[in-house]
């Protein structure tokens, strides 16, 4: 019956958005496919992080620093280090993941796009239904296309002619700009941003992502301050109906 009541919330609407932005992650995963196996790594390599790591920029991440002649542990700290924005995803999403296995895939199919997907809905129903949709959806398209990539990797060596990579990025800021709308919202995105960009040169890879998260103490631009909004807007609604 739990399960039936997350479907529930699929229209044809949040199904359109969800598939497109599947569609791009997966052919994201065919430009990291090709590029892990043109960096000389395994044609497994790829498919099989992309099941088990299931985080675009750190198995990106994890290839370059390999590919450049770096350490493995250090690719994989690496990796580490900028997943670890999830721990604020979790704690910003505690009742989407569910309860026993289903939590255990549910933290598994966590990423940027079903995050975003579910903090842009406010019905319960509607924000698990955007994150497992989205969640599930990534998990069967990125090792797909990261397969595929690898396939292909050994006609296509210059990925970068294509702008593939340009595209993870540009999907994450299209689903974003509506929330921009807000002036804390803004405030806040602008100083992570400020923060991130003025430590890049300085820090190592992932980090000034990381900073970036001070961007959350800006007044307003906090989890609070949504909460407060939208508690008065269902009020509204509420004496409205009345």
């Amino acid at each position: 019956m739990r399960a039936i009541a997350i479907w529930r919330g699929v229209d044809r609407a949040l199904a359109r958005d969800v598939g497109l932005v599947c569609l791009a992650v997966g052919v994201i995963g065919v430009s990291y496919g090709t590029i892990a196996v043109a960096s000389h790594l395994p044609a497994w390599l790829p498919a099989v992080m992309g099941c088990l790591v299931l985080a675009g920029a750190s198995e990106f991440l994890f290839v370059g620093i390999v590919a450049a002649g770096g350490n493995p542990f250090a690719a994989v700290a690496a990796g580490l280090l900028v997943n670890a924005r999830h721990l604020p995803f979790g704690l910003s999403l505690p009742d989407v993941l569910g309860q026993g296995w289903r939590r255990l895939l549910g933290s598994h199919v966590m990423n940027d796009e079903s995050v975003v997907f579910a903090l842009s809905e406010r019905d319960p129903v509607r924000r698990r239904t955007a994150y497992w949709l989205c969640g599930l959806g990534i998990l069967v398209c990125w090792p797909s296309g990261a397969l595929l990539g690898a396939v292909l990797g050994s006609a296509v060596h210059d990925t970068d002619a294509f702008g593939l990579d340009a595209m993870f990025p540009a999907v994450l800021l299209a689903l974003v700009l509506p929330a921009l709308r807000d002036g804390a919202k803004r405030r806040a995105a602008l100083t992570g941003a400020a923060v991130a960009l003025a430590t890049a040169p300085f820090l190592p890879a992932g980090l000034p992502v990381l900073l970036g998260l001070v961007g959350l103490a800006v007044p307003g631009g906090g989890g609070a301050g949504k909460a407060g909004t939208d508690g008065g807007e269902e009020e509204e609604e509420r004496e409205g109906t009345e």
